[in-house]
């Protein structure tokens, strides 16, 4: 395989989250096909619009290489193929790599002898090899490590967060041989400012990947446990938490709902390949477990609070403040923040849902979700602050308080309320 850096054309497929900040990226130095099957994605990015508001207009226009499209024979051009589509799970906790063995299908159409695919999607330790490889071999009739060649280099975005990019987060690398790792390697660090890590092989590389959100997930799940067990014993979490943090080796984690396209997902992916291989992990799914109940345990303690107020729960009206999976960003994916809206509906209560950063349409596309335009004064039983947005930590104690009736429960579960007007925190 000879293909130099100077005469790389890129296909980037799958614009969401993950794949625009990387089309952009290469786009300011490469020849770079931005390929989404969304025909209105690609319409939006082509006026120079981001509804995902990772990339900005002027950093649209800073990459002169790059264009976007939904004709996947427009690919035909392009040599080297990076993968980074969603990796979902089902209904049943299982790994979904049905975007992954579509985008693989697409991709078997147009590829040639020499071309090189690179996955970044989150999979488990084999998947690569075992999954995607066959499709592109049956697809296109070419073989593997002969005729083209593979790589994987996970994804490492943070939506939503502007200080860690693409280009600034160390990338780990492989190759399906020594040479495509090393051109597989030179083409990303030649975009990366914070360096690379190249990984002995492609399994490595995805079981690195994989790890990253589950230890956080068990990290988190801890946290969760500890907040459980301190809210029996009537003690303050945060402040137990600011204590043993004086310590200079105390990991920062603090408790909540985890959600999101990777801590919430990772583990199932891992703990599904441990299963195949025979191996039942213990650890691993306990702290799933945890983390997934964690909205109808906050629902709990809220009706257990209200019953104690003497606050009627059928028929409550309550507002549920924020609905994406994390602060000051619109992704909703997999966010946790529904388990306690469909907690609350068994309870016959009448919930509004306020959430300035999340698409009305797609929040009732997802999940048959209603938001309000905002909230109104003077109406709500109870409050939940499920999500710490800059405009909730901007509401004043009188702000809070003029949205609720007098008798009322506050349930903050990020720490941005005053602490003297709160009835729960997490």
């Amino acid at each position: 395989m000879e293909n130099k850096l100077s005469n790389m054309k890129l296909a980037i497929v799958g614009l969401g989250y993950v794949g625009l900040p990387l089309a952009v990226a290469f786009g300011r130095q490469y020849s770079t096909l931005g390929f989404d099957i969304s025909d209105s994605r690609i319409k939006e990015l082509n006026a120079g619009k981001d509804s995902t508001l990772e990339i900005s207009p002027d950093e649209l226009k800073q990459a002169p290489h790059l264009s976007f499209t939904s004709d996947l024979n427009t690919l035909k051009q392009c040599n080297f193929f990076i993968v980074t589509v969603p990796t979902p799970i089902d209904k049943n906790r299982q790994p979904d790599l049905t975007p992954l063995q579509k985008a693989s299908q697409s991709i078997a159409k147009v590829l040639k002898k020499g071309d090189v695919v690179v996955y970044e999607s989150t999979v488990f330790p084999g998947a690569t090899e075992e999954v995607c490889i066959p499709i592109l071999e049956q697809g296109s009739g070419l073989k593997f490590n002969q005729d083209f060649f593979a790589g994987y280099s996970p994804e490492r975005i943070n939506p939503g967060d502007k200080q860690h990019r693409v280009e600034n987060i160390v990338k780990v690398t492989s190759g399906s041989t020594p040479e495509i790792a090393n051109q597989v390697n030179a083409l990303y660090a030649s975009i990366i400012t914070a360096g690379t890590h190249q990984a002995s092989s492609i399994k490595v590389a995805e079981a690195a990947k994989v790890i990253e959100n589950t230890q956080r997930d068990l990290n988190i799940a801890l946290i969760n446990e500890l907040a459980i067990i301190f809210n029996r014993a009537g003690i303050d979490t945060e402040e137990v938490l600011l204590a043993a943090g004086s310590k200079w080796n105390f990991l920062p984690f603090r408790p909540g709902l985890v959600g999101g396209h990777c801590i919430g997902v990772d583990p199932y992916y891992l703990t599904h390949k441990a299963e195949e291989l025979g191996y039942h992990p213990e650890v691993i799914l306990a702290g799933r477990r945890l983390n997934d109940h964690m909205g109808e345990y906050v629902v709990g303690q809220l009706v257990k609070t209200m019953l104690n107020k003497k606050i009627m729960v059928n028929g409550a009206n309550i507002l549920l403040l924020g609905l994406t999976f994390k602060e000051n960003c619109p992704d909703i994916r997999n966010t946790k923040v529904v388990d306690i809206a469909r907690e609350l509906q068994h309870y016959h209560v009448n919930l509004d849902i306020y959430d300035p950063w999340a698409s009305t349409d797609e929040v009732a596309h997802e999940y048959g979700l209603s938001l309000v335009d905002k909230p109104q004064p003077n109406k709500y039983d109870a409050v939940i602050a499920a999500v710490a947005h800059d405009q909730f930590k901007a509401l004043s104690n009188d702000d809070l308080l003029g949205l609720c009736k007098e008798n009322r429960v506050i349930y903050d579960l990020k720490y941005i309320f005053d602490k003297t007007i709160t009835d729960i925190r997490l």
